[in-house]
């Protein structure tokens, strides 16, 4: 679920809000400010596999 929320961030670049909007249409419920620390804790992990692939 948090490699989703940060993927989503990451890969769309959408909001931290928008993200946590998708993630509560699934019935997952987490704050923004949440979604923004594991961006900050996991994001640069994800970011160079988004970069490797592309």
């Amino acid at each position: 679920m948090i490699a989703a929320a940060v993927w989503l961030y990451f890969r769309f670049s959408l909001s931290l809000r928008m993200v946590e909007e998708l993630l509560a249409a699934r019935g997952i419920t987490v704050s923004y400010e949440t979604v923004r620390q594991w961006a900050r804790k996991f994001g640069p992990e994800i970011a160079t596999r988004l970069r490797r692939r592309a």
